[in-house]
């Protein structure tokens, strides 16, 4: 809203400074700050509403020190998550450029599963909250409808450099580095020279005209992305702190492929693809990572509150919907591997536990508990040292992911 608001200024009035709200860097720095305001500020009132109204957190005995003080902290956090974010992107984003309106459904869809889960853990007393299936229906949705936006829609588009014979010099001055927008269903392969990929390739078998039909492996990548690591950030939430500073490490990441991919001039020197329109994102992520550290403030240990479903499914499902937009999805299994990593974790202790015990008539563990915090909490690990472990590999898994721009 203020960014049109100060266009109109500048072009009526010429009103001086009113120009600086053109600059990406300078709306993403504003909304970085205001979203740290308001999730460190007004978070406070909120923690203290969900307290009066006894929206607490009932947590099973699960054998793990410290567990029963937590019993009673407040949850459904992540509504804090949400209001520092959406605040500012409303403020200061463009509000018609296609990128935001995915990542505000994507923050509002998977708010809603969350809020609805916690919603019957809190209210209903059940302590299984939203059925599984219903999630999984939830993410497989806003997988449709993400890859759908993404493909179908006229404002989604990419431009690839031209070979070094076709490149020419404009009437201005410039050289022409790119070829013209187009529609494509091409994402960015880590560590490979030509690192690109061409999700219609698969289906070369069908013959001439292949390509109109890649949107159908684009939106299956898309709904398993989202799922994957929407998941993924749900099973990391089991200790005071792990999920939102792991999550900021990543966001903050995703925000500098944001920027390069939609500047024309690093994504040339860089090599890496052009997205026009998709440096807007830049300011998305970086009130969401704005609203991630202010959350932290309340939530590291003890945690005063906790985010709940509401703020663990959201974070993991705008952290997919940014990589598969940037289209670095495939670089997910490196800057997001402390998600994958729990996720993984869970899968092969249940695995092994069912293969076992039908094979031996009793079930068998590779951890001592799943996911694995739990299983380092099991070792008498305190869950502080185990959560900074945890931001200490986010970190070199963030700076190696960076380091795959130039990496090939």
């Amino acid at each position: 809203m203020l960014y049109y608001l100060f266009e109109y200024l500048e072009s009526q009035f010429s009103i001086p400074g009113a120009s600086v709200f053109q600059f990406i860097t300078f709306r993403a720095a504003a909304a970085f700050i205001l979203s740290l305001l308001v999730s460190s500020i007004y978070g406070r009132r909120i923690i203290d509403f969900l307290r009066k109204q006894q929206i607490g957190e009932t947590v099973r005995d699960l054998g793990l020190d410290g567990q029963k003080q937590k019993s009673g902290t407040p949850t459904m956090g992540g509504v804090i998550i949400i209001l520092a974010t959406l605040i500012p992107v409303i403020l200061l984003t463009k509000l018609d450029n296609i990128y935001i309106v995915i990542l505000i459904i994507t923050t509002v869809w998977m708010g809603s599963i969350g809020f609805l889960d916690d919603y019957i853990k809190v209210f209903k007393k059940d302590k299984e909250g939203l059925s599984g299936k219903f999630k999984v229906l939830g993410q497989v949705g806003l997988g449709i409808i993400v890859g759908s936006m993404l493909y179908f829609n006229d404002g989604v588009t990419i431009k690839e450099q031209l070979p070094v014979e076709q490149q020419i010099i404009q009437e201005n001055g410039k050289k022409q580095v790119f070829g013209e927008a187009h529609k494509s269903t091409k994402t960015t392969v880590p560590f490979f020279k030509n690192n690109e990929f061409d999700y219609a390739k698969p289906l070369s078998f069908l013959g001439d005209g292949y390509e109109k039909y890649g949107w159908i492996i684009f939106i299956f990548i898309s709904v398993f992305i989202i799922t994957g690591i929407s998941n993924g950030a749900n099973l990391t939430d089991g200790i005071d702190g792990l999920a939102a500073g792991s999550s900021a490490i990543i966001v903050i990441t995703l925000a500098v492929f944001a920027w390069v991919s939609g500047n024309i001039i690093f994504a040339d020197y860089l090599d890496v693809m052009y997205i026009p329109n998709s440096g807007e994102m830049t300011v998305f992520i970086l009130a969401f990572a704005g609203a991630l550290i202010g959350f932290l403030w309340y939530n590291t240990y003890p945690a005063q509150v906790f985010m709940g479903d509401t703020g663990s499914l959201t974070i993991g499902g705008i952290i997919a919907v940014i990589a598969i937009s940037i289209r670095k999805e495939l670089l997910l299994p490196i800057l997001a591997g402390v998600f994958v990593v729990e996720n993984l974790s869970v899968i092969m202790q249940v695995s092994w536990f069912k293969y076992t015990k039908k094979k031996f008539g009793e079930g068998r563990r590779i951890f001592k508990m799943a996911p694995l915090h739990h299983h380092y909490q099991k070792l008498n690990y305190h869950e502080s040292k185990i959560v900074v472990r945890f931001w200490i590999i986010g970190i070199l898994l963030a700076v190696f992911t960076i380091v795959t721009l130039k990496l090939r």
